[in-house]
């Protein structure tokens, strides 16, 4: 078993310097909202957050993030979302609408490739465009993304699922975000959680093409099927009960966040399987913390959506005031705004903090 004062004190010394490197490439200062149109005259900065859907808890939270971020210096803060998970065409008005306003600058979590062609235009129209949480493909569709390291986020929670099968078979189910389109925040949580676990995923970007069976870092696995979830609680439920129809054998579940993991959850409950079944995700939000806490979910990985709003918000304002342009972080493609894994049942070999310990800082 690991330390576990050992893993908290990495993991705090790990947030502290993503803290405090933030600070020093951003300017990182305290800031709140001001109203659209009230406040900052000829010198007022517009910025735009357009988030995925108001349904999510993760992206509310981005959302009082921006509007913390966007006080002290002035800011005209437009919030916008998609009526769903995957509305495109709503993201797109806004974005329009943004251009219109003759906004500074966009804060975008993409709903999908089919919002890029508006993206350009706004690009074009002389807005700087930030993308959170979810870097599109191309990565240079946008100047730059702030974001956790999606990759890393899935090989923890894959690293942490072979640590606790100790050589049983792997029987897994893998609940996914979309079934009709490609977005990469999809892809690097899935095929980085078969990469923790050992297993060879063939097309590192593509869901669902690896070898329904073979052996993982500690045994035998069978994969019974990927299913889409849209992000949702109900969505997450429907694709646990069609993967227990293929299998009732299912051991590991594997969900894209944590509204996900609940249904899935729950379909377990009503089928009387959710005892064995080890539950892994991303989002780290205080009631996916309490989950942990409760024993629903086995680990996730914790990332910080709040931060990744206000250093898009001051990486705005810097540029409008003095041109000073943010920086991707060093080896990567995009700003990582970190991650840590939460569990309860710590794995030897992989840093992690407590649920106590991630609940003081959820969604910081």
């Amino acid at each position: 078993m690991l330390n576990r004062t050992a893993n908290r004190s990495t993991a705090r010394r790990l947030i502290a310097v993503a803290s405090i490197a933030s600070i020093a490439a951003l300017g990182l200062a305290g800031c709140s909202t001001t109203t659209p149109g009230t406040a900052g005259g000829d010198d007022e900065i517009g910025v735009s957050l357009i988030v995925k859907t108001n349904s999510n808890p993760f992206f509310v939270a981005m959302q009082d993030g921006a509007k913390d971020a966007a006080d002290a210096d002035g800011v005209s803060l437009t919030l916008a979302a998609g009526k769903e998970d995957g509305d495109e065409d709503t993201q797109i008005k806004a974005i329009e609408d943004a251009i219109a306003r003759g906004d500074k600058g966009i804060l975008i979590t993409p709903n999908g490739p089919g919002v890029l062609d508006a993206i350009s235009k706004a690009r074009d129209a002389g807005l700087f465009v930030i993308a959170l949480d979810t870097a599109p493909d191309p990565a240079d569709a946008v100047d730059i993304t702030f974001a956790t390291d999606n990759r890393l986020a899935g090989q923890l929670i894959g690293k942490w699922t072979a640590a606790q099968l100790a050589g049983d078979k792997a029987t897994i189910a893998l609940i996914d975000l979309f079934d009709d389109k490609i977005v990469s925040v999809d892809y690097n949580r899935d095929q980085g959680f078969l990469e923790g676990m050992g297993i060879d995923v063939a097309d590192g970007n593509t869901n669902g093409d690896e070898a329904a069976t073979g052996t993982y870092s500690g045994g035998d696995y069978e994969i019974v099927g990927n299913e889409a979830s849209n992000g949702a609680e109900d969505g997450g439920l429907a694709a646990m009960e069609n993967l227990l129809s293929k299998n009732p054998d299912i051991n590991v579940v594997y969900t894209i966040n944590e509204p996900a993991a609940y249904g899935a959850y729950q379909a377990l409950q009503a089928a009387g399987k959710e005892k064995g079944v080890l539950i892994v995700s991303v989002d780290g939000g205080c009631a996916g913390v309490g989950q942990v806490k409760d024993g629903i979910i086995g680990a996730t990985s914790q990332q910080y959506p709040v931060k990744m709003a206000e250093l898009g918000v001051k990486a705005i304002v810097d540029l409008a005031k003095n041109g000073t342009k943010p920086e991707v972080t060093d080896g990567l493609d995009f700003y990582n705004t970190g991650v840590a894994l939460v569990t309860d049942t710590p794995a030897e070999g992989v840093d992690s903090i407590d649920s106590t310990e991630a609940s003081d800082i959820c969604w910081g």
